[in-house]
């Protein structure tokens, strides 16, 4: 996926340039042999929500509020940094959209009248089955 607006796009009053992003890269952990420990594939990402530009204010203080100040991505999935940075762009910006969700309060709900004898017929029943199962001690 080639980036071409070079913006991270979270929602309609947050769009973020990429160049707000600070990187760091190093060597990816685990095996891998003479490749591993020669190439900085692995990609360090982080985006300092305070000071980006592209946010509005009522957004920032929502994310803020949510992730703090710094958000932070590490990927080396990949043998490739170029691939590595593109997963941690999209890591950076699930995360932003999934601070942005509003979770609709749950409205509490009483059972059912028929939940509640369903309940209490099965719990009969487990309880008349458990009995059977009892040895009767005749004397």
């Amino acid at each position: 996926m080639a980036r071409n607006d070079q913006f991270l796009s979270c929602g309609p009053k947050c769009r973020i340039p990429i160049s707000d992003i600070s990187w760091k890269f190093g060597p990816a952990g685990g095996p891998g042999g003479q490749h591993a420990n020669r190439v900085n594939s692995r990609v360090d990402a982080s985006l300092d929500l305070a000071n980006a530009h592209g946010i509005e204010e009522d957004v920032r203080k929502v994310l803020l509020n949510k992730l703090g100040s710094v958000v932070k991505v590490s990927v080396d999935r990949h043998r490739s940094q170029f691939q590595n940075r593109e997963l941690a762009l999209k890591r950076l910006e699930s995360k932003l959209k999934d601070a942005l969700v509003e979770l609709v309060p749950r409205r509490k709900t009483r059972p059912t009248r028929s939940s509640v004898e369903k309940r209490l017929k099965n719990k009969r029943e487990q309880s008349e089955r458990k009995a059977n199962r009892r040895r009767l001690w005749d004397d």
